[in-house]
């Protein structure tokens, strides 16, 4: 590639035809979302999340800074700031794991990531409790994660729309209920 700015559009444009949900944050091309469904090996199988990706002006040479949006409960994620403890990403970055026919950006969501999910390493822990945790009881692990996918990783957390959704026109039971009452109740006096 002849320019960091050019290798970032590439790559960029290869995760945005690949099965991936991009969402672009600004007008430039540096920052952006990508939604990541959990490996179904793991237990977090049946989470999506939204995943910020930052570009950083000298990439590829310098690495993509990345973080979950919502809540996942894991050894190398920072619970509070979504902050991954990726090794490969963060320190030993590479523009040579992108090669020219492939895009980095792409292999970060298929094989980094699902890899991080699959084996976390509770000895480099951003999030000590669930290290620990993981160590002494790991049925309790997975099912802390399996309880946090529930809570926090739908899809509609992601920012997905729900898989079944009525029309704009049509208004849910709730709604129709709560409007006969408004009704019945009558206007409010000034």
């Amino acid at each position: 590639m002849s320019s960091p700015s050019k290798r970032r559009e590439m790559d960029l444009m290869k995760l945005m035809m690949s099965d991936y949900k991009v969402e672009m944050m600004n007008d430039g091309m540096q920052e952006f979302y990508v939604h990541f469904h959990g490996p179904s090996d793991s237990p977090y199988h049946g989470g999506v999340w939204r995943i910020r990706v930052e570009l950083p002006d000298a990439y590829p040479y310098k690495s993509p800074s990345i973080g979950f949006i919502n809540k996942i409960y894991h050894p190398n994620v920072d619970e509070m700031s979504g902050s991954v403890c990726l090794d490969v990403i963060n320190q030993t970055w590479s523009p040579m794991f992108g090669k020219v026919s492939f895009s980095y950006l792409v292999n970060v969501f298929e094989v980094f990531l699902p890899q991080l999910l699959l084996y976390p390493n509770p000895s480099d822990p951003l999030n000590g409790e669930a290290a620990a945790l993981m160590m002494r009881d790991r049925a309790s692990y997975e099912q802390r994660v399996k309880e946090y996918c529930e809570k926090y990783a739908k899809a509609e957390d992601a920012g997905e729309a729900p898989e079944e959704s009525s029309s704009d026109d049509e208004m849910s039971e709730a709604e129709y209920d709560s409007s006969d009452e408004v009704m019945a109740a009558g206007p409010v006096d000034p």
